[in-house]
């Protein structure tokens, strides 16, 4: 089978971010790239702060934030006055857990294509109270229908006090049906933690619909706002039980001001942050988010068939919108954390492309992301030379 035509360029696109032309930057979803713009518009900031930085700190940034806040929010389709915003999906994950008040003998069930660092979250947070941890696994082609009724037969009512889930997995690929999920822990009376780290500005309107107690996701990965930038959304049940990591100044205030004013910090990034959406809209928030993901599946095919993986062995994210794409690797290579990352450097150092390598349930897998930076020649080029380097053991 033929490898599908690219997506047509976005005129002018790449020229918005200051990258290194030399490098082929195929892996945005582990730390984003901030546009030229947003650059200046934080930096501005920044100057202003450095200017008078009583005045900033004191005069009128609690309302900035605020604002900020609303305004970022409402792109996502989350309550202004029931979210946060806070540094990144993991400080909100952190948040929601010492929030819980668990106890021995609770349960947090979450599913092994959950983030590493979420999952240290989960069984530190476990150790602290005696609670424990209970992973559940899912095939990695596991239908809709199957993930959630593997996660209904999982749950362990009046046990399972929060079930943690992706929204779209970091590891995998892979989009849940989140709303489903949640719609089948609310039947069993169990809260649920959604992992969104990936969803603003990849999908529409994240938040809404979902009906999920919490739900955290970063704006710096594919929203275009500079890093450390993050909104946890929390229904209205669960606001008076939000603590703060850190209590500051606004702890009387309740929540989210208790969340987000955290005394010294650098809110350069929130209030830059609608400059990003300003960006993704001056590109086209559609057509952003269609090239994005017709040129990851692009991308997947082209090395695939450079591996010689058939279209299909290669994962279907299940979503028309998701711009992150999975290759399994030769069978042996990548296969701990360790292989993993030693490969991703290798291809870094070597062919000039930087790309994710992960390392999931004993295999490793290439992970591709496509943004209106890359171009289809970037993926051919990693498709050349990836081949050879794999056999240099």
């Amino acid at each position: 089978m033929s490898v599908p035509n690219p997506p047509e360029p976005i005129p002018g696109a790449r020229l918005l971010f200051s990258l290194d032309p030399a490098v082929s930057h195929l892996n945005h979803g582990s730390f984003g790239a901030v546009p030229i713009g947003v650059q200046r518009a934080q930096q501005r900031l920044r100057d202003e702060m450095e200017a008078n930085p009583l005045r900033f700190f004191t005069q009128g940034l609690v309302d900035r934030i605020a604002h900020t806040r609303r305004h970022l929010a409402g792109f996502l389709g989350a309550d202004p006055d029931g979210s946060a915003l806070v540094g990144n999906t993991t400080t909100g994950v952190a948040v929601v857990l010492q929030s819980m008040d668990l106890k021995a003998g609770d349960e947090v069930l979450s599913t092994d294509h959950g983030y590493g660092a979420v999952s240290l979250a989960i069984q530190r947070e476990c150790r602290r109270t005696g609670a424990v941890s209970r992973v559940l696994p899912i095939p990695l082609a596991a239908t809709d229908e199957q993930i959630v009724q593997s996660i209904r037969a999982g749950l362990r009512p009046g046990r399972t006090r929060l079930l943690v889930v992706d929204q779209l997995t970091s590891a995998t690929a892979k989009l849940f049906p989140t709303a489903a999920i949640v719609g089948v822990a609310r039947e069993h009376g169990v809260p649920v933690l959604v992992d969104a780290a990936h969803a603003p500005g990849m999908l529409s309107t994240p938040v809404a619909g979902i009906g999920a107690d919490f739900w955290v996701g970063n704006l710096h990965k594919w929203a275009y706002a500079p890093r450390g930038t993050a909104l946890l959304a929390v229904a209205p049940q669960w606001r008076e039980r939000i603590e703060p990591l850190v209590v500051s100044w606004e702890q009387e205030s309740g929540f989210p001001a208790r969340l987000e004013w955290q005394a010294t910090l650098d809110y350069t990034p929130w209030l830059a942050a609608p400059a990003g959406l300003f960006t993704m809209r001056s590109l086209g928030v559609d057509r952003v988010r269609a090239h994005n993901a017709a040129l990851a599946a692009y991308g997947q095919r082209v090395v695939g068939d450079a591996l010689g993986v058939a279209p299909a062995e290669l994962p279907d994210p299940g979503g028309p919108g998701v711009a992150l794409r999975l290759i399994p690797l030769p069978a042996g290579t990548g296969t701990t954390i360790d292989a993993a990352r030693a490969l991703q450097a290798r291809i870094g150092e070597r062919l000039a492309a930087e790309v994710a390598v992960m390392s999931w349930n004993g295999r490793g897998w290439l992970r591709l992301t496509g943004q209106v930076y890359n171009a289809a020649d970037e993926y051919e080029r990693l498709g050349a030379r990836l081949p050879a380097l794999l056999a240099q053991r």
